[in-house]
């Protein structure tokens, strides 16, 4: 049975002093002292890991000035604070042993768009992509382009003074912050602009801190110019934090944002932003071309900046390679075509935008005229070209995925950030590149490179296993290359990234305009409380070292390799945030849209598993002998512990794993959206089998999980069944089990309707018999649950079909899929079914006839939750129906009645595993004459059983709301809203009365009509 694990070590008493402080002066937001939200704030994109000793979350610029009065007071003074936003860090920037200032998840309001003057007005926890939806509707956009553009927020650009793509146009967050209002350590709210000479002078009259920190500025600026000229590099990516060199804009004005911009938290705690905005370009194209090799590609990039391009970024064959096996490749495959039977090995993506076609095509023109009529050279191999929004966004997605691509290259040495971003002269890129992968050749490492070769920065990340002790030292060794290698062709360590643990590294660059910096950070932060360690410190303070911290690496390699070997879904979640996506239109983490609690997010819920496997191991506990241990026993055996564990209620860290697992909806967008591929559905039930090894399982789960097996015997009595379930009786019994709105048997016999159409019930024999030329046009239709017993009207509908366009089809004997069994951690029920229900798709198979499934959640059960089986036992090909289509779209009659539109809204699982097959519902739709367009969406919020758990009823309306619910109230009426999923058609007639149709039924319905 498994220990009670207890190490949930509680925040030192002047944090927990401090924190109830705050709640006695009125503070609005969360605080945050549990062991679990701490562990999930203790990681970033970095290496590192840091546990705090609180996390608020304030809720208002009121909850940021009582954080900040507090920490001024001397009973507080050695408490200190880190301001956090996205979280994505790559150098530890957020993260703290004090308390971690929380910003994303309730400042994240935009409180006024003036589209006229081209400015809006925003808290610090919004999110970039989240402000250019805003923007949209008036033309505009918010320029600097990143990478995690959606969840990145507004906030931690500006501490970063992040930039990206497109930067040579459009510049840096700095060039775009036209106000910052800021909460100063003595809890003043001052909102830092351009100032002139005279209102500068008014301001440094004042007795405060804002007047003292203006006249320091003001003086090192006056007194310093020549030394900050000689020191600051001319780069695009210059200095980023304590911005020496422009505080003076090019108007002359003195402005206090170029110290603020990129300062990391280390000055002042960021509230609100007035920000720049420019109009989105009307018309762009992307030139995409490759290369024989990835040192033709930068070198060549010179070459290309002289046709005038918006940016130009740059892919090494390491990213490329990987990318092609995610689903984001089927959207951009058409533009990376091999040469010879080779892939490229290094690309340049150069982008044109403009406000006319012309002003695009012209230079397009130029450009793709040379490329044409150039001799082979500069190791071209050739080029495309993407025009439009929809064509060219494709291929900027794939490349923002390239750092998450990376990330799940295979084995235990991953792409690691420590040395990724940092910049050279673009002119001497190429030849600094060389000697940089020489110097991890040397090594023997591999590592993938991409980047903005228009602004010389290029992001490296060396694969290093830093759970190996023997390769831990690798980060100071190739670093202090690194910072060599840098110095010598005039460029930074820090491009774009910000300094965090690399700080120690800032006396080196600044030299003597150091203790400049020194000056700064002690006038706005005299007792070092905030972010300390980085940028500068003051004299008596020290800075952070880059192996100075606790990595993961080092408390992963705690837990026995055969353990994570068992858990790799989420121990190789390297916090790059892809979880926390902004858009509700995107089918990723639907519990963390809801809750906007990272807890409930893949990451927080991989680190809360890495956690609990950590302590397991501490403990001397194997959660796979457990699970071993529990197969073999008796559910009885232990039944009298289990129930005393039960009730007992002790603190258990594993409670607060069990609370986050249950939030999940188990829709598996983690396990094909997120780049590393995280599955959080996977390890919950690795987790839930052993938890409940400990503690009872309510009695819900044993009837979710048994569903299946009982549904041919409810089905006989169903008429009886529906009575009683909707019965106020009834429903009360099933509110008292913790389900809602059950669903009810249909009143259809499916074995009346199947004889009805001489539709025989396959068998190896049946199928064995059939001449050869008519098992090549028989299909067998593999059943489901949910369909076959709730909706056989789809099921019949799917069958008319296959046979309507000219193929024979069958269906398979009913089986239990044992999904429910394996969304609620019944693992071994689940190898027992999956197996014997595997052994009979095989048998059918190996007669040559093609095996269809009906539910798309269902089918793809086949190819995700079934690998846990030994290869042996695996299934065979099991279709989606679209998928079938597509392969007989010359079979499909078209119909010749006028076109029309028809609108799909997709399951989640189909979005996640399967993109592709979406462009097959398309084909199909086409083959019969009509138009079919995929809406975005995010998830339904029914998932299987969880919108009909009674506790999580109100947040799958909640998340039926956010994207479901607009696209059903617009196009429900229309008759021609299609959706796939049999849980998603549960939902909607639910939440609004209306049936939706499966696709499948509009396919026959047209076909009939003709």
């Amino acid at each position: 049975m498994l220990p009670r694990v207890s190490d949930m070590r509680a925040p030192a008493p002047l944090h927990t002093e401090l924190s109830t402080e705050l709640g006695l002066r009125g503070f609005e937001g969360d605080l945050a002292p549990a062991y679990g939200d701490r562990i999930v704030s203790a990681t970033d994109n970095s290496i590192y890991q840091l546990l705090p000793q609180l996390v608020v979350f304030p809720r208002s610029v009121g909850d940021l000035v009582r954080v900040a009065r507090i920490a001024a007071e001397s009973r507080f003074k050695d408490i200190v604070f880190a301001p956090r936003g996205g979280g994505t860090g790559t150098n530890g920037q957020s993260l703290t042993e004090g308390v971690a200032v929380d910003v994303s998840r309730h400042m994240n309001r935009i409180l006024e768009i003036n589209p006229t003057e081209r400015w809006v007005r925003v808290q610090a926890g919004v999110v970039k992509d989240q402000l250019n939806a805003a923007l949209a509707e008036h033309g505009l956009f918010f320029p600097p382009e990143l990478s995690t553009s959606n969840r990145a927020t507004i906030g931690g650009m500006i501490s970063t003074d992040a930039s990206g793509q497109g930067s040579c146009l459009y510049g840096k967050t700095r060039d775009h912050v036209l106000e910052l209002t800021t909460v100063l350590l003595d809890g003043t709210v001052w909102t830092s602009q351009p100032l002139e000479d005279q209102e500068l002078q008014q301001v440094q009259r004042r007795a405060d801190l804002v007047g003292a920190v203006h006249r320091l500025v003001d003086a090192i600026q006056r007194e310093q110019v020549d030394l900050i000229a000689a020191h600051f590099p001319k780069l695009n990516r210059c200095l980023t934090g304590y911005d020496l060199a422009h505080i003076r804009d090019d108007r002359g004005r003195f402005n206090l944002n170029s110290i603020l911009c990129g300062s990391e938290g280390t000055l002042a705690l960021i509230a609100e932003a007035k920000l720049n905005v420019v109009p989105i370009p009307k018309h762009s194209a992307l030139v995409n071309v490759r290369y024989g090799s990835f040192d033709a590609a930068l070198r060549d990039a010179q070459e290309l900046i002289r046709f005038g391009a918006a940016s130009i970024e740059t892919i090494d064959s390491r990213v490329l390679g990987l990318a092609q096996d995610d689903v984001v490749w089927d959207s951009v495959r058409q533009y990376f075509p091999e040469d010879d039977g080779q892939r490229a090995m290094g690309v340049n993506l150069v982008e044109f935008v403009g406000d006319t076609e012309p002003e695009v095509e012209g230079p397009v023109g130029r450009m793709t005229d040379a490329l044409t009529s150039a001799e082979p050279s500069h190791g071209r191999c050739g080029f495309t070209v993407a025009r439009g929004e929809a064509e060219v966004n494709a291929i900027w997605t794939m490349r923002k995925k390239s750092v998450g691509l990376l990330g799940n290259m295979q084995g235990d040495k991953r792409p690691i950030p420590f040395v990724e971003d940092t910049a050279v002269p673009p002119e001497h890129l190429a030849d600094y590149i060389t000697e940089f992968r020489a110097l991890l050749d040397a090594r023997g490492l591999l590592y993938g490179m991409f980047g903005h070769v228009d602004a010389g920065v290029l992001h490296v990340r060396p694969a290093i296993d830093m759970k190996d002790p023997a390769q831990e030292p690798l980060i100071r060794e190739i670093t202090e290359e690194v910072v060599q290698l840098t110095r010598k062709y005039g460029g930074l360590l820090w491009g774009e990234h910000g300094k965090g643990v690399r700080s120690e590294f800032s006396p080196r660059f600044f030299g003597p305009l150091y203790p400049t910096l020194q000056s700064i950070k002690a006038a706005f932060d005299p007792r070092n409380q905030l972010n300390p360690g980085k940028i500068a410190a003051p004299e008596a303070g020290q800075l952070l070292t880059i192996d100075g911290l606790t990595t993961r690496g080092q408390l992963d390699r705690t837990i026995p390799s055969a353990v994570r070997a068992a858990y790799d879904e989420a121990l190789h979640c390297n916090g790059n945030g892809a979880c926390f996506s902004w858009d509700s239109d995107e089918a990723m983490c639907p519990s963390y849209k809801a809750t906007r609690d990272r807890r409930h997010s893949p990451k927080g819920r991989a680190s809360l598993i890495r956690e609990w496997l950590r302590q397991l191991a501490a403990l001397g506990v194997d959660p796979e002998s457990e699970v071993a241990a529990l197969r073999r026993g008796s559910a009885w055996r232990h039944f009298p512990m289990r129930l005393r564990n039960t009730w007992a209620r002790e603190p258990d860290f594993s409670h607060a794993v069990k609370e986050a697992m249950d939030g999940c909806l188990a829709c598996k967008s983690c396990s094909g959206q997120c780049p590393i591929k995280v599955d959080v559905p996977s390890f919950r039930a690795k987790f839930l089998e052993v938890y409940h090894g400990r503690y009872l399982r309510p009695l819900r789960d044993h009837l979710v999980g048994s569903l299946e097996s009982m549904l041919p015997a409810l089905g006989k009595m169903r008429r009886l069944y529906n009575l009683v379930i909707d019965s106020p009786p009834g429903r009360a019994a099933m509110r008292a089990i913790g389900l809602v709105h059950t669903p009810k048997f249909s009143p259809m016999s499916m074995r009346q309707e199947l004889a009805a159409r001489a539709i025989a019930v396959a068998t190896p024999e049946l199928l064995a018999a059939l001449p050869v030329e008519e098992r090549a046009r028989s299909v067998v239709l593999v059943q489901d649950a949910f369909t076959s017993w709730y909706e056989p009207r789809v099921v019949l509908a799917v069958l008319d079909l296959i046979g309507a366009i000219g193929f024979k089809p069958f269906i398979a004997p009913f089986r239990p899929n044992g999904k429910p069994q394996h969304v609620h951690g019944f693992l071994g029920a689940f190898t027992r079914a999956a197996s014997r229900n595997a052994a009979m798709l095989r048998d059918f198979a190996a007669a040559g006839v093609e095996l269809v499934g009906v539910d798309a959640s269902m089918t793809l059960t086949y190819r995700s939750e079934y690998g846990m089986l030994a290869e042996a036992d695996r299934p065979p090909p099991v279709l989606l129906l679209q998928e079938w289509l597509a392969r007989r779209c010359d079979a499909i009659p078209k119909t010749s009645s006028a076109d029309e539109e028809y609108l799909l809204l997709p399951h989640c699982s189909e979005r996640s595993l399967a993109l592709s097959s979406l462009r097959d519902w398309q084909a199909a739709f086409a083959a019969a004459g009509a138009n079919l367009r995929v809406l975005p969406s995010g998830c339904c919020g029914m998932a299987g059983t969880y919108g009909h758990e009674a506790e999580h009823r109100a947040t799958s309306e909640q998340i039926y709301g956010m994207s479901w619910g607009p696209q059903v109230s617009r196009w429900a009426q229309s008759g021609r809203l299609l959706a796939t999923g049999y849980s998603c058609r549960s939902q909607v007639k639910i939440m609004a009365g209306q049936p939706l149709l499966h696709p499948a039924e509009a396919l026959l319905v047209r076909l009939r009509g003709a």
